[in-house]
């Protein structure tokens, strides 16, 4: 019907009718947008495009919720705590009694930590800083002396190597110059057609491991990449992406970046796994194409018969969402690009006085 009245209604008329339209919906957004109360009235009313994200954040909250009160916290409490320990451990001048509104719960949860899994190398991680940090620590104060007795029944692996904080002057030695990390920038774009071609997993692994040192908000890390295991599925997962029409079905390997609400205990957060999710995709990106592979990362909609569909087929938790989906293969030499002008920093930078 509505292709039937596009052919019979003259252009002028239905581009007409589009601005009324335009103009009514602005009227009724500025109204619903003049305070917290009337947009959330709104969204009650007359939509409910944010019911998944409310769900996602207070499953979320319920799981970091249930995990503290069960072994207080998981790896995402511990890897924060640690990472706030390692920052009072660095600061100058450094205090001699800092963190005792959350040591004691940070050796709990280490304790336990080591007890299910072991050591592995992030538990050695939080060894070593809370070994550390109970060198330093002034040993006169009761919270602490509590914390430091959990640490001390623990049993330790020896070990020269600590991993610690160090000096900046200590960090790896730069081998990159501008005008090379600027050509694999420029490098680095959306590509759509690649060879028919397997991805070897060893490759995706290094990536993904030299991905992982973006930069995340307190160290939690609240993301997974879930990758397919064929190009099958790989096109498959693409089909319910939009923006993929064409080109999906010579995708040979798709991965999904997650972002895991249960890294929070509150609300304020929440935005949190699209922030540092969309960090370490574009250092995967990086990493793909300085090994050879392309990638184009998906449009991903907030749409919600796509998200179940997508939430069912990679087996989600409730408080996990898709932040991207990203196509990787090896590049046609015969494969067009866009050239896709963007933006440069007299357009892109404002200075605040």
């Amino acid at each position: 019907m509505k292709a039937y009245l596009k052919k019979i209604i003259p252009g002028e008329l239905i581009y007409s009718i589009r601005i009324s339209r335009e103009r009514l919906k602005c009227m009724f957004l500025d109204f619903f947008g003049s305070s917290g109360f009337a947009a959330s009235l709104y969204y009650f009313l007359f939509s409910r495009k944010f019911d998944r994200e409310h769900k996602a954040v207070i499953k979320g909250e319920l799981n970091f919720r249930r995990k503290w009160l069960e072994s207080s916290g998981g790896r995402e409490v511990l890897r924060r705590n640690i990472h706030r320990i390692e920052k009072g451990l660095i600061m100058k001048p450094r205090r001699d009694v800092f963190g005792k509104d959350y040591i004691v719960e940070t050796v709990k949860c280490y304790a336990n930590l080591i007890e299910v899994s072991g050591f592995t190398e992030e538990n050695r991680w939080a060894g070593d800083v809370l070994g550390e940090y109970f060198s330093v620590v002034s040993a006169s104060d009761l919270v602490i002396e509590q914390a430091r007795a959990i640490y001390s029944a623990v049993e330790k692996v020896e070990d020269s190597s600590k991993l610690v904080p160090y000096l900046s002057e200590h960090r790896p030695a730069l081998t990159v110059d501008f005008e090379s990390l600027n050509n694999l920038f420029k490098r680095r774009r959306s590509v759509r057609w690649f060879e028919n071609e397997e991805i070897p997993r060893e490759i995706l692994n290094k990536a993904i491991d030299s991905a992982s040192y973006a930069p995340s908000a307190c160290n939690r890390q609240p993301f997974r990449f879930v990758v397919s295991g064929s190009s099958s599925v790989a096109s498959e997962l693409a089909g319910m992406a939009m923006g993929s029409g064409g080109f999906r079905d010579n995708i040979p390997c798709l991965v999904a970046v997650v972002g895991q609400l249960n890294a929070y205990p509150d609300e304020r957060d929440r935005h949190v796994i699209y922030i540092d999710g969309a960090l370490c995709g574009m250092q995967l990106l990086l990493a793909l194409e300085a090994l050879g592979l392309s990638s184009c990362v998906l449009n991903w909609p907030d749409i919600e018969e796509r998200e179940r569909k997508i939430s069912s087929r990679l087996d989600l938790e409730s408080f996990e969402r898709v932040i991207m989906l990203i196509a990787v293969g090896y590049p046609r030499k015969d494969g067009g690009i866009p050239y896709s002008q963007k933006k440069q920093s007299d357009e892109l930078l404002s200075v605040v006085s």
